[in-house]
């Protein structure tokens, strides 16, 4: 049981600029976090077990990439209950993303804009980060899982994207549960080019080879996820999911974060590029994981993300099609606690 409640440290944290708050958070997380001072956040996590691309998850409600890029504080998101934490974006090599301010509050919406930009110290910093965290070498019956997020440095021209790809599955394979492609983020330029039709097919195609030869090289075969947009229509959701299929890719989340300002409109930070998060995504994130599911059928795992920030919320997701959920602006606004009344909520409601 948490020690603090998030109520009275939201206003402080509220009154700085995002993301100096951002920065300042995962700093305490990072430094408190194998210490007496976490049991101001820790929690009980929900026993829901489920299994997915072979893996057993010890509850349906996980961190959404994009709130630890650099993999610093595993261990203390860890301690919050989830039953699984994905972390990066990472990249190659290091990048300091695009030109700040680039996180903005929308608190009306209970929402955020974003065009961070996959800002991150690069690919070995990150598995310095996750070799470091403390949460495997817990022997416990159901442990965490640990998902890790790829993907393509800003500098790199679109065309050789793959390579930075392939060069990302390379290094994090090895500290894997899964691996999550990520082609749909708003702020990276042409990136959302990659969910095309011909542009998937040659990425998955090469990511499923380099898969093999991974799996041999490490005697075990990792799950691959792959990370879309909310700003798809019927059409295009349903090439993507043949893809994945054809591919043999183990699931999708879904889904990112948008570029429709239309529930926003009028709010102050409205306009700002970048993607929108939050509460406005909620149902452009639930009509794509139907359109999924009746695309890919019962039994393709996908992971519902976009717009939690309650029980009930959490539990639209699952009715929706996702089999697991994943929170970030949530967590921002309403704090640790609504990972357990999320996962509550689902055993209870499914």
């Amino acid at each position: 049981m948490s020690l603090l409640p998030y109520a009275l440290a939201r206003p402080f944290l509220f009154g700085l600029d995002p993301e100096t708050a951002h920065e300042l958070t995962l700093a305490a997380l990072a430094r408190t976090q194998h210490t007496p001072l976490a049991l101001a956040w820790c929690a009980g996590r929900v026993d829901d077990p489920v299994e997915l691309a072979g893996l057993k998850f010890p509850n349906r409600v996980g961190l959404a990439a994009g709130l630890d890029k650099n993999a610093r504080c595993i261990d203390g998101l860890a301690a919050m209950g989830f039953g699984f934490i994905e972390v990066g974006t990472v990249t190659p090599k290091a990048q300091p993303g695009n030109p700040k301010p680039r996180m903005f509050r929308l608190p009306q919406a209970k929402a955020l804009i974003n065009r961070l930009g996959f800002n991150n110290d690069g690919l070995d910093a990150f598995i310095a980060n996750v070799q470091k965290s403390a949460f495997r070498r817990q022997n416990t019956p159901s442990p965490l899982l640990l998902g890790l997020n790829i993907g393509k440095n800003a500098a790199t021209p679109i065309e050789n994207a793959v390579d930075d790809y392939l060069i990302c599955l390379a290094g994090v394979y090895p500290h894997a549960d899964y691996v999550t492609v990520n082609i749909s983020s708003p702020n990276t330029k042409n990136l959302r080019a990659l969910q095309s039709d011909e542009a998937l097919d040659a990425l998955l195609g090469r990511i499923a080879e380099r898969r093999e030869t991974l799996e041999r090289q490490h005697g075990k075969r990792v799950p691959i996820f792959v990370k879309i947009a909310p700003d798809l229509d019927a059409v295009q959701v349903e090439v993507i999911a043949a893809t994945l299929k054809r591919h043999g890719m183990d699931g999708v989340v879904a889904t990112n974060t948008t570029l429709s300002r239309e529930t926003v409109k009028g709010l102050p930070h409205a306009e700002e590029a970048g993607g929108l998060s939050g509460a406005p995504v909620l149902a452009a994130s639930n009509r794509v994981i139907g359109q999924l599911r009746a695309a890919l059928g019962q039994g393709f795992p996908i992971i519902g993300v976009g717009g939690i920030l309650s029980g009930a919320d959490a539990v639209s997701k699952i009715k929706a099609g996702a089999d697991v959920v994943q929170i970030y602006t949530g967590l921002i606004y309403r704090g640790p606690e609504l990972v357990t009344q999320a996962a509550l909520a689902i055993k209870k409601g499914c």
